[in-house]
């Protein structure tokens, strides 16, 4: 399909951040744009800046005249499984005969016109993405990249090339939509279990990211992190190649350390495809991001940087200028007083790691967790193991779960993981009620986790602490 013989393009649920950085994208490419949201969120606001016209009334007849009036073969219709099925602008326009398209299917023909570098996991996803844009960008070698994140560097989550044909992917599992992508490199950061309401079970999972590593086209790269115990396929006429930064991998991390609020770690190169440039040894990469899970994406993004041909001081330039991704350890405030940071954490091994990045870079100081679970069925599906993750802290305040797409299950609440929880001091809040909480504790380290809208109370937070 050609995507540049559509004039207009319509995005139902264009706020959310993937959604945002195709109206970004088409925008850019000359396309009238414009859609729908429920909220009229920061990313709305920022969209309406650029030009795009937005609506948040549901309801047929707020839809712009422009895309009434257009033919099925002149408007690209877009939009998110997170919009019910039920939505009466969905309706309208199966209607009228149009096709409708998932945004991975949207991504998956924009992508098939370019050289794919698809970054898949469970976590570290956003993260991977955005230190491998960055550091293409520094080098001078620009790339496309949609990141599921707003980029510190560019304060957007979509980088444009003005030359060139690479472009940066998240390959998105949730709704399997990453078997839409068929990259030229993949990167596989990690596969725990989670979408257990898409996927049968973990065996489920496994198998469609063994599919999605099938994918690669021939001549294809494929690195994966080193613990995985999956046996991916390797590409046709191609390499598989490993990476850690807990272990000896084909690409791996060592001496890692903090200094000074950075990470500093020394990376070494086993094996090398042919033809690359590349030293065996770079010691001393300084990094922002805390944590060896930070360390490891910073791994995993140096090593496609390589064998994109770029230079060891190109990686050490790029690494060590890369601000960070809002919302992914996001410190708002750092003093010997008070540090307070924020965080996406909303799967257990995320706040297993979120927990511990923050010990790693504050130690020896008190650590309070406000934790707003994401999803019904996530929540009972990982009670335990949540359970687990959150005790890390001194103190846990938990706030009651964010439904998004779900109705509530009996019996799944704050209050049933709170008592799995053993930490020493612990209690449920709700969202109305946590500044003055918060205001009444005498606070060291403060982490905010979640992927719900805990994030619309970091600012207040900050405020108050202020």
């Amino acid at each position: 399909m050609n995507l540049d013989l559509y004039k207009h393009i319509y995005l139902i649920g264009i706020g959310g951040i993937g959604m945002s950085a195709l109206a970004r994208y088409f925008n850019a490419r000359g396309k009238h744009v414009c859609g729908y949201d429920k909220v009229q969120s920061a990313l709305c606001k920022e969209l309406e800046s650029e030009g795009i016209k937005i609506h948040y009334s549901e309801g047929i007849e707020h839809i712009p005249q422009a895309i009434k009036d257009a033919t099925y073969n002149e408007i690209l219709v877009i939009y998110t499984p997170a919009i019910p099925a039920n939505n009466p602008e969905l309706d309208y326009f199966r209607e009228k005969g149009f096709k409708l398209h998932k945004r991975a299917e949207v991504l998956g023909m924009i992508s098939s016109q370019s050289y794919t570098i698809a970054v898949a996991g469970t976590h570290g996803k956003t993260t991977t993405s955005a230190i491998l844009a960055h550091i293409l960008y520094n080098a001078g070698k620009q790339s496309t990249a949609f990141l599921g994140g707003i980029s510190r560097n560019y304060n957007t989550n979509l980088l444009l090339a003005e030359k060139g044909n690479i472009l940066i992917v998240e390959a998105d599992e949730y709704d399997r939509s990453f078997l839409q992508l068929k990259p030229d490199v993949a990167i596989i950061t990690s596969v725990d279990a989670d979408h257990l309401d898409i996927y049968e079970d973990k065996e489920d999972l496994h198998k469609t990211f063994k599919q999605f590593a099938s994918q690669i086209k021939q001549k294809g790269v494929l690195l994966v992190e080193e613990s995985i115990a999956i046996d991916f396929p390797t590409p046709e006429d191609g390499a598989k190649l490993s990476y850690s930064a807990l272990s000896k991998a084909d690409y791996y991390a060592e001496n890692i350390r903090v200094k000074e609020g950075k990470m500093l770690f020394d990376m070494t190169a086993l094996d090398i495809l042919p033809g690359m440039t590349y030293e065996k040894k770079q010691e001393d990469l300084e990094f922002i991001l805390p944590g060896d899970h930070n360390v490891s994406n910073a791994v995993a993004a140096s090593a496609v940087a390589c064998y994109l041909g770029l230079s060891c001081e190109n990686i050490m330039q790029g690494l060590s200028t890369f601000e960070g991704i809002n919302r992914r350890f996001d410190v708002h405030i750092n003093s010997k007083e008070l540090v307070y940071v924020d965080d996406y954490a909303h799967h257990p091994e995320e706040v297993n790691a979120t927990i511990n990045a923050a010990k790693q870079l504050f130690p020896e100081r008190e650590i309070t967790v406000v934790f707003q679970p994401h999803l019904f069925s996530r929540t009972q599906d990982f009670a335990q193991e949540f359970a687990d993750s959150l005790s890390l802290a001194d103190q846990l305040i938990l706030l009651e779960i964010y439904p998004a797409r779900e109705e509530p299950i009996e019996g799944v609440n704050a209050k049933m993981l709170l008592d799995l929880c053993t930490n020493p001091k612990k209690e449920t809040c709700s969202k109305e009620e946590l500044l003055e909480v918060l205001a009444g504790e005498k606070l060291d380290v403060l982490l905010t986790l979640g992927a719900g809208d805990i994030g619309a109370l970091v600012q207040p937070i900050k405020h108050m602490l202020n």
